[in-house]
């Protein structure tokens, strides 16, 4: 028994950690199970952290800053107001931009490729002013009014409170600061929770539009089999055997179990991670060194759950905690709330563009989101198919640029006088 729970445990592990878009290049596990160096712990957040590293060396003014969230978990953020260049017609005030990663990766991985191919730099030179968020547990927003992270409770947090907490927190903040409507980037779990989140009509009186790059809302045709295991498994296993509450890809046991699943005779992680995000077209080696220089990040246990349940179900639904009088404790009832999405506004506008081989963000799921967008105002919903795109693409592809940033600057400058 005892087995059985290691193994769907490091099955679950593997299927999680690809919704953080790690790509596919030729790396083995000669250092740790992710190319690199085993860290032992996290660096304590300092002042400059992104935009010195990232930003500030390729000639961009940024500024690191904080907001707090309701819940009291503390959030860094990076504000590039202006790119190298100024624009014409930059006297008018500029439009904000929030971008917002996916899972188990932060803010650093809109910035892994040169500038002219970083998304944040491309919206700044482009006129915007740029927010890129950290979401709660990632290296520099690890940080709470009251709670450490080593107390378990610092990590009881599924992605609903995201859209509670922390998405509304960074919107009230943007808003404050600029006094102007607010467009949105968001990538896999980025994805998610901007959706779930408008189908509330949360956040819609502070939006002007949202890109969703590779969107996740339903994983059902998830095509890979590792993840179909996984998904199927009793999750309980995990709270309940290890006491996990912060999942540290880069400590054990996380780690241990993702060695000794790698070590099987038969498994090979380079094409194991293939398998799992889908083979991304358009990589450089250099960029890849850097991700994984970089990432994973932490999340909590119970969010990678409720994903999870998310595949179980076939629907976006709020976390389920099993336990009947529990769930009527938080929701009132014995099933938990689904997030409605054909209850996003049908003016709203939105870009949604989605790869062809994509193993996370499955063509088939998608064409799920569309029809529930079928009533969406025609002239409100851009779409965008790009058959050789996986996950990572979006975010790290080298023609990422040309292909679809430029698709992204686009929407958005059509939005500015409506």
């Amino acid at each position: 028994m005892v087995l059985m729970a290691l193994m769907r445990f490091a099955a679950l592990t593997l299927f999680l950690f690809a919704l953080a878009t790690v790509p596919h290049q030729a790396h083995t596990l000669n250092r740790d199970s992710f190319g690199r160096k085993h860290v032992d712990a996290y660096p304590p957040p300092v002042v400059d952290g992104i935009c010195a590293s990232s930003v500030i060396v390729y000639g961009y003014k940024c500024q690191e800053l904080e907001v707090t969230t309701k819940d009291g978990y503390i959030l860094s953020l990076q504000r590039i107001q202006e790119g190298r260049v100024e624009v014409s017609g930059s006297g008018t005030k500029k439009q904000p931009v929030i971008i917002q990663h996916g899972v188990l990766v932060d803010g650093m991985t809109w910035l892994l490729n040169p500038p002219a191919q970083d998304l944040p730099l491309i919206l700044a030179d482009n006129g915007f002013d740029v927010w890129i968020v950290n979401t709660r547990g990632t290296r520099y927003s690890r940080r709470h009014t009251s709670l450490d992270p080593s107390n378990p409770a610092f990590w009881n947090w599924s992605f609903d409170e995201l859209v509670t907490y922390d998405l509304p927190a960074v919107f009230d903040y943007v808003f404050s600061q600029t006094g102007q409507k607010i467009n949105y980037v968001g990538h896999s779990l980025g994805t998610l929770i901007a959706l779930a989140s408008f189908s509330e009509r949360k956040l819609v009186n502070q939006l002007k539009s949202a890109a969703l790059l590779s969107p996740i809302a339903y994983l059902s045709h998830m095509n890979t089999a590792l993840g179909v295991v996984a998904a199927k498994s009793f999750l309980g296993e995990i709270t309940t055997l290890f006491g996990l509450a912060e999942f540290n890809p880069r400590e054990l046991p996380v780690h241990a179990f993702l060695k000794t699943l790698c070590a099987q005779p038969g498994i090979g992680c380079y094409d194991l991670l293939t398998a799992l995000t889908g083979k991304n077209c358009c990589l450089n080696s250099s960029t890849v060194d850097l991700f994984l220089m970089n990432e994973p990040q932490s999340t909590s246990t119970k969010n990678l759950v409720h994903l999870a349940q998310i595949v179980r179900r076939g629907v976006v639904a709020k976390f389920n905690y099993v336990r009947p009088d529990y769930n009527i404790v938080h929701y009132g009832e014995l099933i938990p709330p689904i997030y409605n999405l054909s209850n996003i506004p049908h003016d709203l506008p939105l870009f949604i563009s989605y790869g062809g081989l994509d193993a996370l963000s499955d063509v088939r799921d998608v064409q799920n989101l569309l029809d529930i967008l079928k009533f969406h105002d025609v002239d409100k919903l851009s779409v965008q198919f790009i058959k050789d795109y996986a996950h990572a693409d979006y975010i790290m592809g080298y023609n990422a640029k040309d292909i679809v940033y430029n698709a992204v600057v686009s929407f958005f400058n059509r939005q500015f006088n409506t």
